[in-house]
């Protein structure tokens, strides 16, 4: 089965905590602090192999978790950072966030790495807060929280050329006569559910990757019919065959096939009215072909298009023609250069720096402390200890949050809640 869009969820893995201890050693009365630094959370990490062609991995598996970091340790050992999730995808694997769209990998080269979920910090161990003034703290963090969000992961084949055309035109007969590639064949539209890749091989020895892909129709773009869904395989070809059923069999005319799917590539993606093309006159051992083959000419008027005449059951023309498309291939630009168009500059923009905290009121009357800077505070803090208690309301009210609750009207005994916690403002 060939796969090629899922949805799945990755979460890097938490940081360790950080310890609270302190130095036991004989004929040392007072040992000062001793916990150690929580390792980092390991990161989920996806690395092509180029011995994929499909996302079916991901069919029965959508979560991704990596491992926490280890917590700290006595005599101030640093715990173990965590190793990285790594998982293997596919050349031509795109990774965009679920929510936001946003591309965050374009994985095309073999062993080619992201980070698509980092891993939380480890907290920080009391041996890290001493201090003249406190020589002996009762304070450490607890690990941050790894990444975790839902992304689309999304395969587009990596194919030199792509076969596209209308349903039963015979791409999948011409693939199997001129590679080792076995499609499904038979008498009936939409033969070919998924896209099937075969490696060609001149006579001359120049071999290039040729991928069929399934029927389009009118309204493709749109998501009509079964092309929708694989037109994001043409993106990545070099080189578009556009096989036509020169006998018309169908009832269908020859040359507005050709502009009909034309239209439907330039609509999905208007880099692909560019996209070299040479037209593929296929069935011209039927009855009726060569008079079409002349009028479609004619039709074409002053469009400099190169046409192959052939026949993939008795094989005229296919030597001549897969000499054209080698030929054609060594003429132009690699598989990398043609991917996609990257200004590898880089643009620095001013953007305000986000509030560290915002306050709103529950439905309950309760004031709501929110924000990703106050959150993650949260997170680190060790509630079970008091100094720990302490340290972090000194960091709230240095963020302003007092004033701020005064501010919205709060008053002594009010509810103030963060996350899962609440408290009682103190005025």
């Amino acid at each position: 089965m060939f796969v090629d869009q899922v949805k799945v969820f990755v979460k890097g893995g938490d940081g360790g905590n950080g310890l609270v201890a302190y130095r036991r050693e004989k004929y040392v009365p007072k040992g000062g602090p001793a916990g150690g630094d929580g390792g980092n959370g390991g990161d989920v990490v996806f690395e092509v192999d180029e011995g994929l062609n499909t996302l079916m991995d991901f069919r029965y598996q959508h979560h991704f978790k990596a491992v926490r970091g280890q917590n700290g340790m006595n005599q101030k050992q640093h715990g173990k950072n965590a190793e990285p999730l790594v998982i293997s995808v596919p050349p031509g694997t795109t990774v965009k966030s679920a929510d936001s769209d946003k591309v965050i990998a374009d994985l095309t080269e073999h062993k080619q790495r992201a980070v698509i979920a980092k891993g939380g910090r480890g907290g920080r161990g009391n041996a890290r807060f001493a201090s003249p003034r406190n020589p002996a703290p009762e304070i450490a963090e607890n690990g941050e929280p790894g990444e975790e969000l839902d992304v689309v992961v999304e395969l587009k084949l990596l194919a030199d050329v792509g076969l596209v055309g209308f349903p039963s035109v015979g791409k999948s007969t011409f693939l199997s006569v001129v590679t080792a590639a076995r499609p499904k064949i038979a008498d009936y539209h939409f033969t070919t559910l998924a896209p099937n890749l075969g490696v060609v091989e001149s006579q001359d020895h120049r071999s290039f990757v040729m991928a069929d892909l399934p029927g389009l129709i009118e309204g493709a773009h749109e998501g009509v019919g079964l092309g929708h869904q694989f037109l994001r395989h043409v993106e990545r070809t070099r080189l578009l065959l556009h096989v036509i059923d020169m006998s018309a069999m169908e009832g269908r005319d020859p040359y507005e096939d050709y502009v009909t799917i034309n239209q439907e590539l330039s609509s999905y993606d208007e880099r692909l009215k560019n996209r070299p093309q040479l037209i593929v006159a296929n069935k011209m051992d039927m009855p009726g072909a060569e008079d079409n083959l002349e009028l479609f000419k004619e039709q074409l008027g002053d469009q400099e298009i190169d046409i192959y005449p052939i026949s993939t059951v008795t094989r005229e023309g296919l030597d001549e023609l897969l000499y054209a498309v080698a030929d054609k291939l060594d003429q132009m630009p690699k598989q990398e250069e043609e991917l996609e168009e990257v200004d590898e500059r880089v643009l620095y923009k001013f953007e305000k720096e986000e509030a560290p905290f915002k306050v709103t009121r529950a439905d309950d009357g309760a004031y709501v402390l929110y924000g990703e800077k106050i959150e993650s505070l949260f997170r680190r803090t060790d509630f079970s200890r008091d100094q720990s208690i302490n340290r972090f309301a000194r960091q709230m009210r240095s963020m302003g949050v007092d004033e701020a609750l005064r501010k919205r009207g709060a008053k002594d005994g009010d509810t103030v809640r963060l996350m899962d916690y609440e408290f009682e403002f103190v005025d």
